[in-house]
């Protein structure tokens, strides 16, 4: 489907101290199944190395904690979740959804692998169990007679790379009458909008509604209902219930239709899109040589992990990007894998005031550019690049070259 060259774990963030020491980069192609069309990377890192310690704090974006409410309001509502009922969330980070239901008086589980994101989880008071989700440790549960009415699992099933038993878990560890929900970023999406960067190591596996009803009626799952969401650029919510439990909705068969007639049960689709990710590489380098040339000066604002790929596959580096801003603690004073770009606080743009930013989390463009109101006051541009490069509420680029009528 695509090759990305090769690239460090995309959360692999370095202390000053490490900038001498070697990282391992490793390959980073993603493959598509020609009978199935799962999308899919070699499982090149375990697991365990990968969120032994981990950066993403889902608590930093507003807007992702306003998702995460609107959605725990919805659920109560509709299971009439109470003080008798269990929410699960696998892959429950610091605890930014369950805290919504433990406000309500609603008993919860987290399930989160990453020690030092599970410990402020439960800081704030989400009982959060520190272990990789798997079948065995939903029949642990099970034989303490716990199960859940309500299974979440929020841009999770995307990180394990056995997806049978982690799915095989969900229906071991779902009660008779309870409801599951996976939110994963659109397989559609993804090629239609050139987000090459949701792609790394991470991210074992990529979705489409198709793929993820075969995957669940294989262990006696019905996918009964999903939702477009605007979230990660584009996802797909979908809901499942034990087969037979519940009707399906048209929305089901809409969803697989509309991705049909996308091409996505066609291989071509996915060489097309190997083809624009080249072009789109050779658009921002093309741009960001200009910005240097004509005198201009540029900075990044954000250090999220999908940045990591855009960067190693590009090749850029402080020469090119000589910092980038982050409102989370844990990255500032840290360098970007590969690319050893320094992460500053977000104080550092108005002391530097660099003439354009780059809004490297595309997905919240909007949040952002909210946030970044004086630099545009003083005359400041705003950049992103994705699906293609352009300068926010200005015409795409072409050939590399900014608009330069663009407004600010």
């Amino acid at each position: 489907m695509v090759d990305l060259g090769v690239s460090p774990l995309c959360e692999s963030y370095l202390r000053a101290d490490q900038l001498d020491e070697v990282e391992p980069f490793y390959p980073l192609r993603a493959m598509v199944c020609a009978r199935c069309f799962l999308v899919q990377l070699p499982a090149y890192v375990t697991p365990a190395s990968i969120f032994e310690e981990y950066a993403y704090f889902s608590s930093f974006s507003d807007s992702w904690l306003a998702h995460a409410r609107l959605y725990a309001e919805d659920m109560r509502r509709r299971l009439g979740l109470d003080a008798s009922s269990l929410v699960v969330e696998l892959g429950s980070n610091d605890g930014y959804l369950l805290r919504n239901f433990v406000e309500a008086g609603i008993p919860v589980l987290g399930i989160e692998p990453a020690t030092n994101v599970a410990l402020v989880a439960e800081a704030a008071g989400v009982t959060t169990l520190n272990r990789f989700f798997s079948l065995e440790l939903a029949r642990e549960l099970r034989s303490d007679g716990r199960l859940a009415d309500l299974i979440a699992c929020n841009n999770t099933l995307a990180q394990i790379p056995d997806l049978n038993d982690a799915v095989a878990g969900i229906a071991a560890l779902l009660a008779p009458g309870g409801l599951l929900t996976i939110e994963v970023p659109s397989l559609r999406c993804l090629l239609e909008e050139n987000q090459f960067d949701t792609i790394y190591h991470e991210h074992f596996s990529y979705f489409s509604v198709g793929t993820l009803q075969q995957i669940l009626a294989r262990h006696g799952l019905d996918l009964v209902d999903v939702d477009e969401l605007p979230t990660h650029g584009g996802s797909i919510r979908v809901h499942g219930r034990h087969a037979g439990s519940a009707p399906i909705t048209p929305r089901v068969s809409a969803s697989i239709e509309l991705e049909r007639r996308s091409g996505l049960a066609d291989i071509a689709t996915y060489t097309a899109f190997g083809e624009r990710v080249a072009r789109l590489k050779r658009d921002v380098l093309a741009f960001l040589i200009d910005v240097h040339r004509t005198g201009q000066t540029i900075a990044g604002y954000g250090a999220p992990g999908k940045a990591n790929t855009l960067l190693n596959y590009c090749g850029i580096g402080p020469d090119l990007l000589p910092f980038t801003v982050d409102r989370n603690p844990y990255k500032q004073g840290r360098f970007t894998p590969g690319t050893r770009i320094p992460i500053l606080p977000p104080e550092h743009l108005a002391s530097e005031r660099p003439d354009i930013v780059w809004i490297l989390p595309w997905n919240l463009r909007h949040e952002i550019a909210g946030q970044l109101s004086d630099v545009r006051a003083r005359g400041g541009r705003l950049f992103v690049a994705i699906p293609e490069p352009q300068l926010i509420q200005g015409e795409p680029m072409r050939g590399g070259q900014p608009n330069a009528a663009a407004p600010s």
